[in-house]
C-alpha cells in the first residue's frame, strides 16, 4: 500500500472513532439534562413578583451569593447569565432566568413566574398578557427557503 491510502485510512479510522465518542457523549448528556429537566418540572411554584431589572451579565458580577456561584461548572462562570432582579414580597432578590423566557419577562411591571428555586422557567402576566415582539423579517434568502 502506498503511504497516500495508510494516512487517509489512519484518519478515517480517528473520525469514525470521534463520531462514535460523540454519539455516546451526547446520549449521556441527554440523560442527564432530561434528569435536571424533571427535577426542575417538579420543584416550580408560581410567584408573583415586581421585576425590578433584567440584563445579561456575568455570574461573578450578578450578585448571586458565593455558594451559588461555588456550584456552578468554571466554564459557566465566565459566560453571560439571563439575570432578574424582582421584589418578591417584601424582599428583593436576584434569580436568573431561562433563556427562552427571559424576552418575554418585562421590566417594571408585576408578574407571575414559575420559579424552581433561583431559576425561572415560565412567566405569565397578573394584568393582562404579556407583550410580545414582533417577529424579525426574514432575510432575501430565508424567503425561499422551505419551512418543515
Amino acid at each position: 500500500m502506498s503511504t497516500v491510502t495508510i494516512v487517509l485510512l489512519v484518519i478515517l479510522v480517528i473520525l469514525i472513532a470521534a463520531l462514535i465518542g460523540l454519539y455516546f457523549f451526547g446520549k449521556k448528556a441527554q440523560k442527564k439534562q432530561e434528569e435536571q429537566q424533571a427535577q426542575i418540572e417538579a420543584t416550580k411554584q408560581t410567584i408573583s413578583m415586581l421585576v425590578i431589572d433584567k440584563k445579561r451579565m456575568p455570574l461573578k458580577e450578578s450578585g448571586l451569593p458565593q455558594m451559588v456561584i461555588d456550584q456552578t461548572p468554571k466554564i459557566m462562570r465566565r459566560s453571560k447569565l439571563p439575570i432578574v432582579k424582582a421584589k418578591v414580597g417584601p424582599k428583593i432578590s436576584i434569580l436568573i432566568a431561562d433563556e427562552k423566557v427571559f424576552d418575554l419577562i418585562p421590566v417594571k411591571k408585576e408578574i407571575k413566574a414559575e420559579v424552581s428555586g433561583l431559576y425561572i422557567v415560565g412567566v405569565k402576566g397578573i394584568r393582562g398578557s404579556l407583550e410580545t415582539k414582533p417577529a424579525k423579517k426574514k432575510g432575501f434568502f430565508a424567503r425561499f427557503k422551505k419551512e418543515k
